[in-house]
């Protein structure tokens, strides 16, 4: 028997990285890690910079990684508003190096007008494309 599954649209503002049927999704949402399954309520929340992992029809698995955004679940569809999203194997291991040390820089060296928030956003972002770029390493 064919597994169950739903239709997902992986967008951001400058393209859509994934639209097809797929068995699971899981995310990470503002309160934790979130398994999508067919069937789900109706769902809408922001998710953290983070991967969002697919298995399509068949059982393949896909990464991308998104830098934070919107997860909306209707009937029949599932949606991720990224606010941006990179495959995760287009991920560029030396510009997230440079993005994290950038950023720690930034911290370190506060200034009177520092926009603390925005730079550790930066970090969170630059960490977490690093963490999925040794995941996929193993």
């Amino acid at each position: 028997m064919a597994a169950m599954t739903t239709h997902l649209d992986v967008v951001s503002a400058e393209e859509k990285l994934f639209s097809g049927r797929v068995e699971t999704i899981q995310v990470s949402g503002s309160e934790g890690e979130l398994g999508i399954y067919p069937g789900h309520a109706p769902l809408l929340t922001p998710i953290k910079p983070g991967m969002v992992r697919l298995v399509k029809q068949g059982g393949e698995e896909e990464v991308i990684y998104v830098a934070g955004g919107v997860l909306e679940v209707q009937p029949g569809t599932v949606t991720v508003l990224a606010d941006t999203a990179v495959r995760a194997a287009d991920l560029d291991e030396k510009a997230a190096e440079d993005a994290k040390r950038q950023a720690e820089e930034h911290i370190a060296n506060a200034g009177a007008d520092f926009d603390y928030a925005e730079a550790a956003q930066q970090l969170a972002e630059a960490i977490a494309q690093l963490r999925l770029i040794q995941k996929l390493r193993k």
